[in-house]
């Protein structure tokens, strides 16, 4: 299939899913064009088991196999979805949370990294390197599926800014985590993520990805914002904000520097100092329902891609087993990565009541923890380490992102001690 008829198969069934879900299931948007995707799935996989010679399912296989869902994230969407969540953001509260997101965006990936590899190396006998690998790309929390679901959480504005805050940035940090552990883990198969073992060369490849991410991200930003101030014209101000963000992300490939840290710098630059001070009112009211689109409009294709990604992964009791397990073992490592921060920190700020388990809870995993599991090179562990991925982000999905609401009313709102 041609790159246009990948496109307009995917918007068709996005719309259609999303209809469905509408009229019937009444789900969150994205999540339930996730559920119907997932149903419609499986559906057909029940169908080719009934009537094997229809050879459904090998068709649709097919289909999703010409779909490079890695590299669609990694390489297109990811870059417009961490601009357009960050844009959100306001960068004067983030400033008021910016210790605990900080410490949580890479102390918090460390501690989960390090224990999911450890009880995934357990569960499944894999070496322990591999099993790290795992534990670097499922710990980030995917600030696609946290902030779809913030908008219907009613959290604390500090409690909503630290979770936004931690789940932009620990995305960009795990993504560095992962490609050290996999030039590591698999330096032979995956020549171009390969780095030197020693602790210097590994501290050095972390600077420079996320401290030139950083510093690309705000450098571009404000050059945009620069060109802005002497423009009034909101189509051509909407269209440079959107070569920003593609043509940011790019460059920061190019550059070898972290592009989803890159993409959160500049959006969070522009969404606060270019708003307030290069757009006129006009012009930052198009540039908001612009980027809301694009931000839903994609949401509902990657959670739609999620769906029928099941026909990548491989479907054995075993393995299935071992996905399940992850699921507990993945739980168990957010509860560290956020309390051990938050116990850390609490001497020196005040913390929401229910902290702890409602970021726990809503610690939500997505598409970019799928799309690093299926960049994986080729190998022995690989069936493992993406099965076990797609248990842990549906799950995430479906069950988390449907009940953290409630967990957020149950261990309630207002200001004060730690729960």
């Amino acid at each position: 299939m041609t790159l246009l008829q990948i496109t307009s198969l995917l918007i068709v069934l996005a719309g259609a899913f999303g209809s469905i879900n509408y009229l019937f299931l009444k789900l969150p948007p994205t999540i339930g064009i996730l559920v119907v995707a997932l149903l419609a799935s499986l559906c057909i996989m029940v169908l080719n088991f009934a009537i094997p010679s229809l050879g459904v399912t090998e068709q649709v296989r097919g289909i999703v196999d010409s779909i490079d869902f890695s590299g669609a994230l990694l390489e297109g969407m990811l870059g417009l979805l961490l601009f357009a969540g960050a844009l959100h953001v306001s960068l004067h509260d983030l400033r008021r949370e910016w210790t605990t997101v900080l410490v949580m965006a890479t102390l918090g990936v460390a501690i989960s990294t390090v224990i999911v590899g450890v009880g995934f190396s357990w569960i499944t006998g894999m070496p322990l390197l591999a099993a790290l690998v795992f534990g670097a790309l499922i710990s980030p929390t995917d600030p696609v599926a946290v902030m779809g679901v913030l908008r219907d959480a009613d959290l604390p504005k500090s409690l909503e800014t630290k979770i936004a805050g931690e789940s932009l940035f620990n995305d960009g940090v795990g993504y560095v985590v992962y490609l050290i552990l996999v030039g590591l883990a698999f330096p032979a198969l995956h020549s171009d993520h390969a780095v030197e073992s020693t602790a210097s060369s590994i501290a050095l490849l972390f600077l420079q990805e996320a401290g030139g991410g950083a510093v690309l991200g705000i450098v571009l930003g404000w050059l945009v914002f620069r060109v802005m101030r002497r423009i009034d014209d909101y189509p051509l101000e909407v269209l440079i904000t959107l070569g920003l963000a593609f043509g940011g992300y790019e460059l920061a490939v190019a550059l070898h520097v972290s592009a989803p840290i890159m993409a959160v710098c500049a959006g969070l630059f522009i969404g606060d100092v270019g708003t307030k001070y290069g757009m006129s009112e006009e012009t930052r009211k198009y540039v908001e329902a612009f980027w809301k689109l694009i931000d839903e409009i994609l949401n509902a294709v990657l959670f739609l891609l999620i769906g029928v990604e099941v026909f990548a992964v491989a479907l054995n009791a075993q393995l299935l087993t071992a996905g399940a397990l992850s699921i507990g073992l993945a739980l168990l490592a957010r509860l560290a990565a956020v309390a051990i921060p938050v116990l850390l920190l609490k001497p020196f700020q005040t913390f929401n009541q229910g902290t702890i388990p409602i970021m726990t809870w809503g610690g939500l995993k997505g598409g970019i923890s799928v799309a690093l599991a299926l960049s994986l090179p080729e190998g022995e562990w690989k069936p493992a380490i993406l099965t076990a991925t797609y248990v842990v982000v549906v799950f995430s999905i479906i069950v988390q992102g449907l009940t953290v609401a409630r967990v957020a009313k149950r261990t309630g709102r207002q200001p004060g001690l730690i729960q």
